[in-house]
């Protein structure tokens, strides 16, 4: 089973990836884990992604795709969650590609819609502990204290430099424009399913769950 994730930056759609992954044993492709990945390296892809992501401008498709490849084992009989990917019909159209040469094909393409305001609030209020990875919300889920994580107590918590609200606001700018012709490029081949993704997360995995089983 290969699944690709729709949605804005915040509406979830990592989260339930994640989960889902390991409920059915997928391998789980985020392009922005993924880049963050090469900026760390600091490679030569990653310092082209660095560049373009503080501003919160999409990475370039050809860079994109390349390491999606890099990433796709052709051995590999696991299914796969795109997460992030595509971002545009040229992309969903060169994964396409891809996964025929792999003798794979999409079997659902989720939807996550969230209402602009919220995500804005889910991005930009999004708070990490350094020490040990606990990821907080000013806004819907504060830690107790003022600056101290819940879980392991350390002061060492970050904002990505990304994540403030006038970047937040310039992707969804971004992200709106090559999503909705994605978005009726799925719709025309029968594999989309919208979900609302402003529920606990419980409830939104339970129906990707359900989207599935009507595949």
């Amino acid at each position: 089973m290969n699944l690709v994730f729709i949605g804005a930056p915040g509406s979830g759609k990592g989260t339930q990836a994640k989960i889902l992954a390991k409920e059915y044993n997928l391998e789980c492709l985020s392009t922005g884990d993924l880049l963050r990945k090469e900026v760390e390296n600091k490679s030569d892809i990653g310092q082209i992604a660095e560049n373009l992501m503080t501003q919160g401008k999409l990475v370039d498709d050809e860079i994109v795709i390349e390491i999606i490849k890099n990433n796709i084992s052709k051995n590999d009989d696991k299914g796969y969650i795109f997460d992030g990917f595509p971002r545009n019909v040229h992309q969903a159209i060169m994964l396409e590609k891809m996964l025929t040469q792999l003798n794979k094909k999409i079997d659902k393409v989720i939807n996550f819609d969230v209402n602009e305001e919220i995500i804005i609030k889910r991005i930009s209020g999004r708070i990490s502990c350094r020490n040990c990875g606990s990821v907080y919300n000013k806004y819907y889920n504060p830690t107790a204290k003022d600056g101290i994580c819940d879980n392991c107590g350390s002061n060492d918590l970050y904002q990505r430099a990304d994540d403030n609200e006038e970047t937040v606001k310039n992707r969804l700018e971004i992200f709106k424009k090559s999503s909705f012709p994605l978005i009726d490029f799925y719709e025309k081949k029968n594999l989309l399913v919208t979900i609302d993704a402003f529920k606990i997360v419980s409830l939104i995995f339970e129906d990707i769950k359900q989207a599935l089983i009507t595949t």
